[in-house]
């Protein structure tokens, strides 16, 4: 059930949530509520009765020890900012201490990784002391929001991810203004009805985690439903208007994307952001120009950030420079491990230059972050149908096909590898569904002609090819469109229907080579046909004249 939002009492709630959130070192989640606070218009009457929750009430407890911390915190010190807060038993200096290891723990983790040899495991060596001890302040409810959503990431990181689930629905529950809390929340569910069955206190900021959801599973329609709505309340809310572009991108709707991009660009000038997906839309649409400048103004607002490596490496790639592309996607990768959009892209840069060990290698790790990647299952799939290796590339279309049901390239993808393995009849069904999922590029129409044709049932062969005709209408004549051409021609000439027979053999004359001459061959056919019909008409006329002079003789003679 949604809750309509109160902006005078959000507003409130917000503005000490950031703050909150700032003092314990969260900082995309304080970031977050700053820039809803923003969007939310000034109210002028305070809401009357109303008090702050009392997790929003700060405790003042070592209040001197947390300053220093804090300090310590700031400038990357982890294992100082632990040390000072190791006797403080309050709740805030309790989380930053274990934030603060945590931190140290993957620090150090980054730093062996350099280190060590590739393919040999690395590990934070923090998460199992901290685990335990969470475990037994969680087992006697000790724990406030903050400290669940701590043990939450590092049940997360221990793989238990079962129990990270459902520390983090309390940790949420608790305190609902950590929408970092929310994002890991939500990408720990590995389906809708994992989602719907969690079992969420009412409050605003549920719209807002359902609308993420959504995206995520690329349930892009239904998620731009939810952020339509909440823009009624929040026009000039950026994070609104950059979900609702990366949803119109997923729809392949870029026209629209772009704009919606471009206007948050205008509002918010120096942000990187969601700005590597603004990047993949210009690469698509070779948009080379826009592209540059992008890829100019990221570097001289941040040079060393994974969003400017990747935007830089689309500017590469659409200059068919691959080297560099794959140089400035290792970059990104090198700031940030886990930033799938680099392991994607840089899957795709590897199977440009067929180097399809590498590209394997580079989807496998995105799929390792966010299984719900389905560019990545996609790549896979490709790569091994280079291989030739259809068996494993149906696997990795089904995967990619079961998280985007609605797109018709996955379809056709997968058509084509039953189509290669010999089942016609699955092949067939997949084009089916890609015709109806609007396959952009018209493939299904002409691999369901032939189909059909190799099936044996010429009708619907010649009804695909037909519909493959009126796609690409204007577009050129392919060579497809010459191959239906050629077949509606002979089709119609084998029911007897000469007129459109001649009509499509005619249309061949204006191209070169054998469909030419097969052409000329079919309208002498044509003709040779229609010739002897009349003669055939002819002489069954004269017949019918002699019989009757015949008959008006005899008459006369009887008279």
């Amino acid at each position: 059930m949604s809750v309509k939002l109160n902006k005078a009492e959000a507003k409130l709630e917000l503005r000490q949530a950031s703050k909150q959130l700032t003092d314990r070192g969260l900082y995309h989640a304080a970031q977050w509520a700053a820039e809803l606070l923003c969007a939310i218009e000034e109210v002028q009457q305070t809401p009357e009765n109303y008090k702050l929750p009392n997790c929003l009430v700060d405790e003042n407890q070592d209040q001197d020890l947390l300053l220093l911390a804090m300090t310590y915190f700031e400038l990357k010190e982890y294992y100082r900012t632990a040390h000072v807060l190791r006797q403080c038993v309050g709740n805030k200096a309790r989380f930053l201490r274990g934030y603060s290891l945590y931190l140290a723990g993957e620090k150090r983790k980054e730093e062996e990784l350099l280190e060590v040899s590739e393919g040999r495991p690395v590990i934070n060596r923090e998460l199992r002391s901290l685990k335990e001890q969470l475990q037994g302040l969680y087992k006697s409810q000790q724990l406030d929001g903050f400290c669940l959503y701590l043990f939450g990431i590092v049940l997360r990181e221990l793989d238990m991810k079962a129990q990270a689930r459902k520390v983090l629905l309390q940790s949420v529950n608790v305190y609902p203004w950590n929408w970092s809390a929310w994002q890991d929340l939500g990408l720990l569910c590995t389906s809708r009805e994992m989602v719907d069955k969690l079992n969420i206190s009412t409050h605003w900021m549920l719209e807002f985690f359902h609308g993420f959801v959504m995206l995520e599973f690329q349930q892009n329609q239904q998620s731009l439903k939810v952020y339509d709505s909440l823009v009624q309340s929040l026009p000039n809310s950026n994070y609104l208007l950059a979900q609702s572009a990366t949803a119109h991108y997923n729809l392949k709707e870029f026209e629209e994307a772009q704009h919606l991009f471009e206007q948050l660009l205008s509002q918010d000038p120096y942000r990187l952001t969601n700005m590597d997906t603004y990047s993949n839309i210009l690469y698509v649409k070779e948009s080379s120009t826009r592209l540059s400048y992008l890829a100019y103004k990221a570097s001289t607002t941040d040079k060393y950030t994974p969003e400017t490596c990747c935007i830089i490496g689309n500017y590469y790639s659409l200059k068919s420079e691959h080297e560099k592309a794959v140089l400035y996607f290792k970059r990104a990768l090198k700031l940030n491990r886990r930033y799938l959009s680099a392991w994607t892209l840089m899957g795709h840069e590897y199977l440009e230059m067929k180097n399809t060990a590498a590209a394997i290698e580079a989807y496998r790790k995105a799929v390792d972050i966010n299984p719900r990647d389905y560019r990545a299952w996609y790549g896979l799939g490709q790569t091994y149908e280079i291989l030739t290796m259809p068996l494993y590339a149906l696997y990795y279309y089904r995967k990619a096909t079961a998280l985007r049901p609605y797109d018709g390239r996955m379809w056709t993808a997968m058509a084509g590898c039953y189509k290669s393995l010999g089942n016609l009849q699955d092949a067939l069904k997949c084009y089916l569904r890609a015709n109806s999922n609007k396959d952009r590029e018209a493939v299904s129409l002409n691999e369901l002609a032939q189909l059909y044709h190799q099936l044996g049932n010429d009708d619907k062969a010649a009804a695909y090819y037909q519909k493959h005709l009126a796609e690409t209408e204007g577009e050129g004549e392919g060579q497809d469109s010459i191959a239906a051409l050629l077949f509606l021609a002979q089709h119609h000439k084998n029911i007897g229907n000469l007129r459109m027979a001649e009509a499509y053999a005619s249309r061949l004359l204006d191209f070169s080579g054998k469909e030419k001459e097969e052409a000329k061959a079919i309208l002498r056919e044509i003709h040779s046909t229609q010739n002897y019909k009349a003669g055939s008409s002819l002489n069954v006329s004269i017949d019918m004249s002699i019989d009757k002079s015949v008959s008006d003789i005899e008459l006369d003679d009887n008279n």
